[in-house]
C-alpha cells in the first residue's frame, strides 16, 4: 500500500456460497448457470459438523458463524502454520447483520412459549462480532479481533482495514473476510416491501430488464501476511493487496449518490493508495446488485473515472445472489480465481445492457485475459463505499 510501509500478501483463502462450497466448486459455479425464479438462494444441504468437535457446539453457533469458521478453516489450511507471535495475528471480519436467524427463531420461541424458554445462548449467537470472536478463539489468535458492520461494503472494508494493520506494522498476519446468512422470513419481507428484491426472481446485473437483487448468503476468508515474512517462511504468495479505500456518500440511507460521485471518489482513493493510474486496472469486479439505481450509479462512476472503453467489468451476483456483508469477500475470492484460471467469469443472466450502462460488461462466456491489478467495489445502505485493489503475485 503506497507509502504505508509493508507490502501485503494473500497466502490462503476459503469460500462457500450457494453456487459452490470450496474454491474449486465455487469457480465452477461462477461459470454458470445463473439464478432464475428465486427470491433467495441458500447453501443447500449445509453440514457444519466437520468444523465442530461435537453437536452441542454446532447448536450454539448461528449459521453465519458456521460459515465463517468453515471458510477460515480452508484459508488457514492453505496458508499453512503461521510462525508469528499470537498477539500479532489479527481477526477482522465484515458482516452486515450477524446472527439474525437465531434472533428471529428466539423471538418466535418467546411469543409462543414464554420468556423462560428463550435460549441463554441467544446473545452470543446473534451478536455481530460472533464470527471474528469465534475464529480468534478457535485458532488462539490474540491480535486485534474486530468486526466491520457497514452493510454491503462490510467485507471489503474489513479486508482493507486488515491490510492496513499489516502495512502499518501492527500485525504480521490477519484472518479477514466476511460472512452473512440473514435471509429470514422477516428480512425477506422487509426487502420485498421496500422493492429491493427482484420481482422476476432473476439476478441480472446491468441488464436492461434488471428489477432487483436475489438474497444470498455465504462467506469467504483470507489469510493475509507481511509479504517479506511470507516469503521468508516459504509460503506460496497467491496475490497482493495493493490498496483500499472507504468513504461515504452522505446522501441517502438506501439510494446511491446521483452520478456515482461517492463511488468515483472511493475508487480514486484506492488508486491513490495503491500508487496506480486508471490505465493500470485490468479488471473491475463490480458491486453490480441487479437493482436499477445502484447499477446505474456504479456504471456511470466506472465510465466517468476509467473512460471509454472501460476495463472489463463483471458482477458475480447473477450466480451468488447478494450476500449483503459477505459480498466483498466472495468477490475478492472470485478475483483470485480469475487470476488462477486466467479467465474473467461472465455476468450471469445479463444479455442486453441498459442504455444507462456504457461499461465493457463481460457477458455470455468467460473472457480470457492476462491477469493484472483488479479493483473490487462494494456499496452499502447508509452510503458506505468500499474498494480494494488486488494484483497477481509478483
Amino acid at each position: 500500500m503506497q507509502g504505508a510501509g509493508h507490502r501485503v500478501a494473500i497466502t490462503g483463502y476459503g469460500v462457500l456460497a450457494p453456487c459452490g462450497i470450496g474454491k474449486a466448486a465455487f469457480w465452477q459455479g461462477l461459470l454458470g448457470p445463473g439464478i432464475t425464479d428465486a427470491k433467495t438462494v441458500h447453501i443447500v444441504d449445509w453440514d457444519p459438523s466437520p468444523y465442530f468437535s461435537n453437536p452441542k457446539e454446532v447448536r450454539r453457533a448461528d449459521r453465519v458463524e458456521q460459515f465463517a469458521l468453515a471458510a477460515a478453516h480452508e484459508a488457514l489450511t492453505q496458508a499453512g502454520p503461521l510462525p508469528y507471535e499470537l498477539g500479532r495475528i489479527g481477526t477482522i471480519v465484515g458482516t452486515g447483520i450477524g446472527g439474525l436467524r437465531t434472533l428471529e427463531d428466539q423471538v418466535v420461541t418467546r411469543v409462543e412459549k414464554g420468556e423462560r424458554r428463550v435460549s441463554p445462548f441467544l446473545v452470543p449467537m446473534m451478536m455481530s462480532n460472533a464470527c471474528s470472536a469465534a475464529i480468534s478463539m478457535r485458532y488462539n489468535l490474540q491480535g486485534p479481533a474486530e468486526t466491520i458492520c457497514t452493510a454491503c461494503a462490510a467485507a471489503t472494508h474489513a479486508i482493507g482495514y486488515a491490510a492496513r494493520l499489516i502495512a502499518w506494522g501492527r500485525c504480521d498476519a490477519v484472518v479477514t473476510g466476511g460472512a452473512e446468512s440473514a435471509a429470514t422470513i422477516t428480512a425477506v419481507a422487509g426487502f420485498v416491501n421496500m422493492t429491493a428484491l427482484s420481482s422476476s426472481g432473476c439476478s441480472k446485473p446491468f441488464d436492461v430488464s434488471r428489477d432487483g437483487f436475489v438474497f444470498g448468503e455465504g462467506a469467504a476468508m483470507f489469510v493475509i501476511e507481511r509479504y517479506d515474512l511470507a516469503v521468508a517462511r516459504g509460503a506460496v504468495i497467491l496475490a497482493e493487496i495493493l490498496g483500499a479505500a472507504s468513504n461515504a456518500d452522505a446522501h441517502h440511507v438506501t439510494a446511491p449518490a446521483p452520478g456515482g460521485v461517492g463511488a468515483i471518489a472511493c475508487m480514486q482513493l484506492a488508486l491513490d493508495d495503491a500508487g496506480l493510474q486508471v490505465q493500470d486496472i485490468k479488471q473491475i469486479n463490480a458491486h453490480g446488485t441487479s437493482t436499477p439505481l445502484n447499477d446505474r450509479a456504479e456504471a456511470e462512476a466506472v465510465t466517468k473515472l476509467f473512460g471509454s472503453p472501460t476495463p472489463p467489468v463483471t458482477s458475480i451476483k447473477g450466480v451468488t445472489g447478494h450476500p449483503l456483508g459477505a459480498a466483498g469477500a466472495l468477490e475478492a475470492a472470485a478475483v483470485l480465481l480469475s487470476f488462477e484460471h486466467e479467465l474473467i467469469p461472465p455476468t450471469a443472466n445479463t444479455t442486453t445492457l441498459g442504455d444507462d450502462v456504457q461499461c465493457d460488461i463481460v457477458m455470455g462466456a468467460p473472457r480470457a485475459w492476462t491477469p493484472g491489478p483488479t479493483i473490487s467495489n462494494n456499496f452499502g445502505f447508509g452510503g458506505h463505499n468500499g474498494s480494494v485493489i488486488i494484483a497477481p503475485a509478483s
